[in-house]
């Protein structure tokens, strides 16, 4: 990571102090950032390191890539908030490319998530090591928490359906908006909570159960990308490049995320 760190480094040194003699200062720039839930934990360590050695400034607005939250990030963007960067499910992103609201060829691929499950820690930790042992801790279960991102959508309209359990499931199902689906299986208010690894391993007061068997997973591909009408391309660009360099790879793994740059 240091070497790409000193590449920003170097870069803000001739750009500012070096080159003061020959053309004006350059002031460092406030990057406005979106950031969805499955990158965030990965960003909030990856950020400041950026910031750091860049000497930009970072303003994030989280929320997630739909749905119909205000703090979604293709409303957040339809209501004219600024952005530099939005960071986001892959499929998502790709639609606000088609819609004209993110720069084309300014797409550049950060990780792949997988779901997982938890239970409330200190509560028994259910199998799901198999599909039939993942049908039976579903059956069993009294309530069942998801998002209303990627993960929850597949949760809803496929998983179950593949499991043959929609029928049964449906009525004690819930998507969860907004907030992490691990904060309340953690306090109490449903029994087992399906989202993204990366973003249910932040959360206290839970026990990570495992990921969902791989002939019924689904991994998101998340990506980022510059808006239509940044204020500061040429800098986001750069924190772009960053995040999915090789250096930033050891953080994207340790927050459950699987990097799609070699390390």
């Amino acid at each position: 990571m240091k070497s790409f760190l000193l590449k920003l480094s170097a870069f803000a040194f001739i750009g500012g102090t070096a080159a003061a003699t020959t053309a004006p200062t350059v002031h460092a720039a406030e990057l406005h950032v979106m950031s969805s839930g499955g990158f965030t934990a990965a960003y909030k360590i990856l950020g400041p390191k950026f910031a750091a050695a860049s000497g930009n400034t970072l303003d994030t607005a989280l929320g997630p890539s739909m749905g119909k939250a205000p703090e979604a990030i293709p409303n957040r963007l339809a209501r004219g908030e600024p952005a530099d960067v939005v960071i986001m499910v892959g499929y998502a992103l790709d639609d606000l490319i088609k819609q004209g609201k993110v720069i084309p060829g300014s797409r550049v691929e950060l990780a792949d998530s997988a779901i997982g499950m938890v239970v409330r820690a200190g509560a028994p930790k259910p199998d799901i090591s198999t599909v039939a042992a993942l049908k039976e801790t579903l059956l069993h279960a009294k309530s069942v928490a998801y998002s209303d991102s990627a993960s929850g959508v597949y949760v809803q309209n496929e998983l179950f359906k593949r499991l043959g359990l929609e029928d049964q499931i449906r009525p004690k199902a819930t998507m969860v908006p907004k907030i992490p689906v691990a904060s309340v299986v953690a306090n109490g208010d449903y029994e087992l909570g399906f989202q993204q690894v990366s973003e249910l391993l932040p959360v206290p007061g839970i026990t990570f159960v495992g990921k969902i068997p791989a002939s019924v997973q689904s991994i998101t591909r998340f990506a980022a990308g510059i808006p239509v009408g940044a204020q500061h391309p040429a800098e986001a660009k750069a924190l772009l490049e960053y995040l999915a360099s090789p250096e930033a790879a050891p953080v994207v793994t340790q927050t459950g995320l699987d990097p799609v740059t070699p390390h």
